[in-house]
């Protein structure tokens, strides 16, 4: 395996830990009288390639699921994220080649 790829999916890895515990500080912050996390925060790790951390933060956490552009939003930048991969890999092969 090329040690790019390997690089990139550390990158993903830590992109999707620091999104999921992104949400875990969110919810105990929930619970006492602490300043918040921005929803517009969440959203900007959600799109910045840490969906997959988001959503799994939301059902371990029970955190943000009554909120609709949450539970439809999030598997939509789901399926934005795996989308934007699959491109940067196509062009990754091609230039490769």
């Amino acid at each position: 395996m090329d040690t790019k790829i390997i690089i990139g999916l550390v990158v993903y890895l830590l992109i999707n830990i620091c999104a999921f515990l992104i949400m875990s500080l969110d919810k105990n912050r929930s619970q006492g009288s602490r300043p918040r996390i921005s929803e517009g925060t969440i959203f900007f790790w959600t799109i910045c390639l840490g969906s997959i951390g988001v959503y799994l933060g939301m059902f371990a956490f029970r955190h943000k699921t009554r909120k609709i552009y949450f539970t439809v939003g999030i598997p939509l930048l789901i399926l934005q994220n795996f989308t934007l991969l699959f491109f940067l890999a196509y062009v990754y092969k091609n230039y490769l080649i």
